[in-house]
């Protein structure tokens, strides 16, 4: 069934699309952050403490806002409908689990004590969100009475700035709704040309997301670069020459990285991405 079949209103179906669109952004900048961290631990410790001090800003910038702007704007609505009331009760208290295991890698002496807790902080959010994006989103997309539109504008205000959870350093990528749609036109989506794989000797940290749902795959190549230090470099293996990958990453982030490549197929393309 289609999401316009699902939807009571078009615009409510393009919301519907946005939302979910920008929680696979969120849910793959986390996939690589994570990533880049419990590879760094066994191979640099040094650009582990940074990644690690990262991980942290981006949970505190992106991941807890996004967090309370839904409890101040979708859940209250939400919880009003019957079939919905036990189903945000329990996702208000995972969000308490998130902000728990947040604050537990904010305490964390060293990244090697964080690893544990970013990892369940990954897989927390992951389930988290495929429930909103199964159950809730769906069900207030299809109630006439409620505009899933207009929800979500009133997350993206409080997110862009309104909501002090959101702060000055509000992340400028977040946009709900038709803005994220936009977004997500204008890159062109996945298209499978980004999965990678394989291992090289070599202290960089390495990138695998062979197993990483299709619709996050370059979320997370895109998390795993924001969290390259300058001056340090992450290496990617594909199955091909991601060619359509180096383009986005270039058009995100003009000049910022170089790339080496390490071993051009013909099973594997292996690159160093540095962060000048």
């Amino acid at each position: 069934m289609s999401v316009l079949t699902l939807a009571s209103d078009p615009k409510d179906a393009t919301a519907l699309e946005g939302a979910e669109a920008h929680h696979a952004r969120l849910a793959g900048e986390l996939a690589g952050r994570v990533k880049l961290l419990l590879t760094a631990v066994d191979r640099d410790p040094s650009a582990a403490e940074k990644i690690h001090a990262g991980l942290v800003a981006f949970c505190d910038r992106s991941l807890l806002p996004h967090a309370a702007a839904e409890e101040a704007a979708l859940y209250p609505v939400a919880h009003g409908l019957p079939e919905a009331r036990l189903l945000i009760e329990s996702l208000i208290g995972e969000h308490r689990c998130l902000t728990a295991l947040v604050d537990a890698l904010r305490a964390a002496p060293g990244p090697a004590g964080a690893a544990a807790d970013a990892r369940a902080l990954q897989v927390l959010f992951e389930e988290h969100v495929a429930k909103e994006n199964g159950l809730v989103l769906p069900l207030l997309a299809m109630t006439p009475e409620v505009s899933l539109a207009e929800l979500l504008a009133d997350m993206h205000h409080r997110l862009a700035g309104d909501s002090p959870a959101a702060g000055a350093q509000g992340d400028p990528n977040i946009k709900e709704g038709q803005d994220m749609h936009e977004q997500v036109e204008e890159t062109g989506g996945c298209g499978g040309v980004c999965g990678c794989g394989g291992t090289e000797e070599t202290s960089e940290p390495e990138l695998d997301v062979r197993e990483v749902p299709h619709a996050l795959r370059h979320a997370t190549v895109f998390g795993a670069l924001d969290a390259v230090p300058a001056g340090t470099a992450m290496v990617l293996v594909a199955p091909h020459d991601p060619l359509p990958l180096l383009a986005q990453i270039e058009q995100r982030s003009p000049g910022t990285f170089s790339v080496e490549y390490l071993e051009r197929g013909p099973e594997a393309w292996r690159l160093r991405l540095s962060h000048r």
